[in-house]
Parts: structure tokens; sequence; C-alpha cells
């Protein structure tokens, strides 16, 4: 039996998703609904968290506040011998540290003592925004670690679980797996947290053209901000393999270790809809200038070390795909 936290967001619910698809409905759901109200405010397609389940099947779904009452007092907490720790506050421009440190590193330490108490696999989510403005490059050897220093505080609580893992000695028994800029359906709930492909597309689909930010630093152009942007449907491949083989254990990065500028990815979309590319630039907001990061590329060595040999989706091609198959249509994951 899997246990999945955070199964109603964009990740988790993938993920639901591709098991229900290899025959797996032996699943507790873990997550809140919420009141979308950052997707109200936000997003120009308002979806609840809920529609990301459509289609999906599962044994039971429980409240996230409740998650541990239920591992100590439910039956089926006995039989779970895998947990996909995915759910976290991921808003990268929360302000209230305590908030994050609750959700992020605390709920996920009591979350990962419980599992290995009971000899259950841990698999969690950490992020490439531990690596901050990039400066000591994007390695995921343990001994870059200690090192880092994350912009902000959403990756400050995913650097502190890091640690906690890495001093407790539990890199043999876990994984953590660092995502870089994941993009693809199902994340219409996320509001300004969602990809610069699924906000931007509206703006392309009707009056053909994008809005991107200004580059404030003279080494780097207007659109030529890069990011390691990988496809919901790679994420799922890699985070399969670790089910699949439990032990491979330690912190890894999960991205393409490819850099994809905006510039190209807005020639992507425009190419997607057969439209002439026309990209306009707007100065980036001062509240997030110090936070933002030009570049991000995951090192994959590691990764590949422990076997796993996936092909990721060709950048181009993964746009197309979601922008085609999914945004002009408004699909989700489950109801393909």
């Amino acid at each position: 039996m899997i246990l999945i936290t955070g199964a109603a967001g964009f990740i988790g619910s993938a993920l639901t998703w591709s098991l229900n698809t290899q025959g797996r409905n032996d699943l507790i759901l873990c997550d809140r609904f919420g009141t979308n109200e950052m997707s109200a405010k936000a997003s120009w397609r308002s979806s609840a968290k809920w529609k990301n389940l459509l289609g999906c099947r599962f044994l039971e779904f429980v409240d996230r506040e409740k998650l541990f009452e239920k591992l100590h007092t439910e039956p089926w907490a006995q039989q779970i011998d895998i947990v996909l720790h995915i759910g976290a506050r991921t808003d990268t421009t929360e302000t209230d540290t305590d908030l994050l440190f609750q959700m992020n590193t605390e709920y996920s330490r009591k979350l990962c003592e419980w599992a290995i108490d009971r000899g259950a696999r841990f698999i969690y989510a950490s992020s490439a925004a531990v690596y901050g403005d990039g400066t000591l490059g994007f390695s995921d050897e343990d001994a870059l670690t200690p090192h880092l220093r994350p912009l902000n505080a959403y990756g400050f609580s995913k650097w502190l679980f890091d640690m906690w893992v890495l001093e407790h000695g539990l890199t043999d028994k876990v994984a953590g797996l660092r995502f870089f800029n994941v993009f693809g359906p199902n994340e219409y709930h996320k509001g300004t947290m969602a990809s610069v492909i699924y906000r931007s597309f509206p703006l392309i689909y009707k009056e053909g053209k994008i809005r991107l930010f200004e580059s404030h630093r003279s080494d780097c152009a207007h659109g030529e901000q890069k990011r390691d942007f990988i496809y919901i449907k790679d994420v799922i491949q890699v985070v399969q393999y670790f089910i699949e083989h439990p032990d491979s254990n330690g912190i890894f990065n999960v991205g393409t270790g490819q850099a994809h500028s905006f510039n190209e990815l807005a020639q992507a979309m425009f190419l997607s809809l057969g439209k002439e590319p026309q990209i306009e630039y707007f100065p980036m907001p001062e509240s997030i200038r110090a936070q933002y990061q030009y570049f991000t590329k995951a090192e994959l060595a590691k990764l590949r070390k422990t076997g796993f040999s996936g092909v990721f989706t060709p950048f181009e091609e993964a746009v197309t795909d979601y922008v085609k198959n999914y945004l002009v249509s408004g699909r989700y994951l489950g109801t393909q």
C-alpha cells in the first residue's frame, strides 16, 4: 500500500494517475483541498485542486491535519510499505518562515521517522530552490549541501530537511528528490506558482503575444534567464524508478540536465500553436529580484549512477504536448 501526501496537488495527483494506469489502486491519499483562493486571484482558468483527482482511484482520502492520528489508529496504516511525501507549502514568496518550517521541515521529519520505524520506503520531494543563486553549482553530492545558501524561506525549509536527513545518517535509508522546474497538466490550481507556460498560454492563444521578465543583470539579456525545465511525465518516470528500486537511496537532482531560456520557451509555445513570435518584456517586481534564480541546470551523474537510464522528453516536444493536448482543451491527466 502506498501513502501519497500532497496527493491533490500537481505532482502528487500526477503520481496517483500514473500508479492507477499501472493497476495500483491501493493508495491512501493525503492533502487538503483548500478554498482555491490562490487560483481564483491569479489564474486565468480558476481550477480547484479536487479536479486533479477526477478519474483517479484510491482507498481513502485523509486531511493532512489528521494524518498522524490516522497513522496510529487506522488498520490500513499497518499495510503501508511506501510513502511518497510530495506535500509541502510550495509558495516561494511565502514570508511566514514559521509556517514553512512547520509544514516543510517538521512535518517531513515526523513522517520520515514514522516510515523508518515501520520499515516503509520513504521518498520525499526536495527542491532545486536549495541551490540559491547557483554560485556553488548544482551538484547533489552530499558534501556540498551544508554550504548551500537558499534565496528564500521556502528553499531554506527544504534545505533544513535535507540537512536533517544528512545529519541523522539516513541517506542509505530514504530517497530525496530535488525537483527542478516542473511543468505540465494538473498545475492549473497553482496560480502565480504555476509554470510560465501555463500562465502565459491565454495571452499567446488569444492575442498572439507573451510577456516575460526583463533581466536586471548586465550579463544576461532580457528573456535569456535559463531554467532546467522538466515535464511532469518525466518526473513520474524518475519517481517510479525509485519506487521500483528500494536500494537506491540518497538525495538526487530531478531535472533534465539541460537549461533553456525563457525566450526558447516562448518560441516553443508559439511554434506549437502555429503563431509568429511576439515577445514583450516588463520589469521584474522589486519584491522578488533578490530571490530570483537566473540559471539552473541539474547535474545528473549521481542519479545516473544508480542505474536510472530513462530518456527525458525533448524540450520542444514536451512544450508542444502540454500546449496542444492539455492547455488548449483544459484536460487533466486523470481524465484522458
